[in-house]
């Protein structure tokens, strides 16, 4: 079995989500994630999220690490930093997520390595990239929510701002790392020079805001909480509440209108010209969603979402969690694998949606800290035993040990 990337070799330099999230993907489609974890540190603080960690190992960890090897070395000891050029030398990447200022100084930029390997591809994924007032500031996904105008366009009308239920700029921004790391691994390839990637939490958030960010641009459009998570300008197509729980309709075409018509039992909406087109409706959308509210908190989640599916109407109950890993689709899709793990037994994770090819992934568990270490560095940096031993005497894979003290 040959996986789409199998062949692709990159040095990580990664911790916590965002990194350790766009490497994963790459990881499922066969690229070979040598994950570099600083023994001063622990390793990747993903290692120790609460609350199911024990010791040096989390299900936090376990989720964006799958299928990665993981080496300890310090790239501040000069054995450490010999060790990491050597893995240059055979690699297409060298990954990391840092502050925008950190790759400079540590020498991990194109121009840094490119005389070890002109083809080296440099990608750094940081809070606001490498260049701007903001490039020596740590981000995070929730700040990053708040500077960018997500929080304030987010939850209801009279709320407070609210962030995501989930790391959303994290995830997306390793979704834009990795394929600007592919981008740059294909030019690469083509023209046998290498480049930096710069990607951040930050672009990628102001990218995301989409054309409500273009509306505003071009016509000074002041986006706004919407009362149940509306969309701003199409109606209707927001959550509905019923008499057991909330469903969602997204009525995103004409034709959906006129069938949530028939189905609710009042066709004559369809032809009021109060309603009848879809700027009719975002006009009169107060007097229209008052009538459907009533409508719909009558009768049961299942009765109108099973009726409104049944009309080909784009709807779905609002489910927790627990509810949605229930759904037939999931096991159809493929999108929960196990592997076996020393410290969890069967550990079961997430897959990735990135499918490509009909080859079928085996994953494997997240590694344990330094686990590949020895393998790797004599595998790769053409080390033998007895040069792993005196580069450990040096520090190169952590502090060295302190000589024993004789009476």
């Amino acid at each position: 079995m040959t996986l789409p990337l199998a062949g692709i070799r990159i040095l990580s330099l990664e911790q916590f989500g965002a990194g350790p999230f766009g490497t994963s993907h790459l990881a499922d489609l066969g690229a070979e994630i040598i994950k570099i974890e600083d023994p001063s540190f622990g390793g990747d603080v993903g290692r120790y999220v609460p609350p199911y960690a024990e010791g040096e190992d989390s299900l936090f960890f376990e989720t964006f690490n799958r299928g990665k090897k993981s080496i300890s070395l310090d790239l501040n000891s000069p054995a450490g930093r010999e060790i990491f050029n050597k893995l240059v030398t055979v690699s297409d990447a060298v990954y990391s997520n840092m502050r925008g200022d950190v790759p400079a100084k540590i020498g991990i930029t194109y121009d840094d390595l490119k005389e070890l390997n002109p083809a080296i591809v440099c990608c750094s994924l940081s809070g606001y990239g490498m260049t701007g007032p903001r490039r020596a500031e740590p981000g995070y996904d929730y700040v990053i929510q708040g500077l960018t105008g997500w929080m304030d366009i987010t939850g209801e009308p009279e709320g407070p701002p609210t962030k995501s239920g989930l790391s959303i700029v994290d995830f997306s921004t390793g979704y834009v790392a990795a394929l600007a790391l592919m981008a740059g691994l294909h030019a690469a390839k083509r023209d046998g020079i290498g480049m930096d990637c710069d990607v951040s939490l930050y672009d990628t958030a102001i990218g995301m805001l989409t054309y409500p960010g273009v509306w505003h641009l071009n016509a000074g459009f002041e986006p706004r909480r919407t009362r149940h998570s509306a969309h701003p300008s199409v109606v209707p197509f927001q959550a509905f509440e019923a008499s057991d729980g909330w469903f969602v309709i997204a009525a995103a075409k004409e034709k959906f209108w006129q069938r949530i018509t028939q189905v609710i039992g009042r066709p004559d909406l369809a032809e009021n010209p109060r309603y009848r087109r879809l700027a009719d409706r975002q006009k009169n959308s107060a007097e229209l969603l008052e009538i459907l509210e009533g409508i719909f908190i009558t009768k049961t989640v299942a009765h109108w979402v099973g009726a409104l599916t049944a009309a080909a109407v784009p709807t779905g109950e609002v489910n927790t969690v627990a509810q949605a890993f229930n759904d037939p689709q999931i096991k159809a899709r493929g999108m929960i694998v196990e592997a076996e793990h020393p410290v969890y037994g069967t550990v079961k994770t997430i897959a990735s949606p990135v499918k490509v090819g009909n080859e079928t992934v085996h994953p494997t568990r997240a590694p344990q800290r330094g686990e590949h270490t020895e393998t790797v560095i004599a595998e790769l940096a053409g080390l033998d035993a007895e040069a792993i031993e005196a580069a450990r005497a040096c520090g190169a894979f952590g502090k060295a040990p302190e000589p024993a003290v004789i009476p």
